[in-house]
């Protein structure tokens, strides 16, 4: 989903400063200066308010959407599908931290994997090599020998 950007109007229906402090509290970690996610507020056709998690520049995504509809919060993903709702913006804000999409932890495993296969690597196959190697000063005289 992408986000349109229209000049602010001001509205009692938009979102109370507890408000946004709970929602970008809640997304602390995804939005670090070092994830490059920005957030966004705005409101929907009806007038409800909203607040966007928008993903890295230059394309800047709708990751996630909490959309307040009367005294009801909906958190949906970027695609618009629904993922939770429930009268307790705390809740949501749980559920809206738990449904960010995390490099962080796609970044350990990488980094987890590239260990092991050094690891192995080292253990496995320098072995190997260093036996290849003495095998051929032994023996490298006679080969040329031969020739």
């Amino acid at each position: 989903m992408s986000v349109v950007a229209f000049k602010r109007q001001q509205d009692a229906r938009a979102w109370s400063e507890r408000e946004l402090n709970t929602i970008v509290a809640a997304l602390n970690a995804a939005l670090a200066p070092s994830a490059g996610r920005g957030w966004e507020t705005g409101m929907t056709d009806s007038g409800d308010a909203q607040f966007y998690l928008l993903g890295p520049r230059p394309d800047q995504n709708c990751e996630l959407c909490v959309s307040r509809i009367g005294r009801l919060y909906v958190l949906e993903d970027g695609s618009g599908r629904l993922l939770f709702e429930h009268p307790s913006l705390d809740l949501v804000a749980l559920h809206a931290r738990a449904a960010v999409p995390s490099t962080s932890r796609l970044m350990v495993r990488v980094i987890g994997v590239w260990f092991a296969v050094k690891s192995v690597v080292q253990e496995k196959l320098e072995p190997v090599l260093v036996e290849t190697e003495e095998l051929l000063v032994q023996f490298g005289p006679q080969l040329v020998a031969f020739a």
